[in-house]
């Protein structure tokens, strides 16, 4: 499978981001499994936060598993704005959701595990030279 086989939908103006780059980090992470990204707004996010969680907020990054892989949905306003709040890029901040993202799809949940998720997003970040991670900021 080549980076240009993985599905990353723009809803959101891409331009000055790195589509094949993201592409080929989605690859990395998401291994085998079928995973398609959509970036979109904090008005679409928080329609699907609504819909699917019933949680009346934009969120900066949600995963739809589905049997071998699954969708995940990012906000480049939350990642723009989270990139600022911690003095990095906002390439980085869409493989640090990416990165959360696919965890999620994999089965993994922060909130309900006993810190399985966060060990195994800090190997990846390290592994892959990322800033600090989602759960990582909320343990702070």
């Amino acid at each position: 499978m080549s980076p240009d086989d993985i599905p990353l939908l723009f809803r959101h103006s891409s331009r000055g981001l790195r589509a094949s780059a993201l592409r080929e980090f989605l690859m990395k992470v998401a291994k085998d499994r079928g995973v398609t990204c959509l970036i979109t707004d904090d008005r679409e996010m928080r329609r699907l936060n609504r819909q699917f969680r019933r949680l009346d907020y934009a969120t900066d990054v949600l995963s739809f598993p589905n049997g071998n892989g699954g969708e995940i949905a990012i906000s480049l306003d939350r990642a723009k704005a989270q990139a600022a709040e911690h003095g990095h890029s906002v390439f980085d901040e869409l493989r640090i959701l990416m990165l959360h993202g696919v965890l999620h799809l994999r089965g993994m949940d922060h909130e309900t595990d006993s810190g399985e998720m966060r060990r195994a997003e800090t190997r990846w970040r390290r592994k892959l030279g990322l800033p600090t991670g989602l759960i990582e900021r909320t343990a702070r």
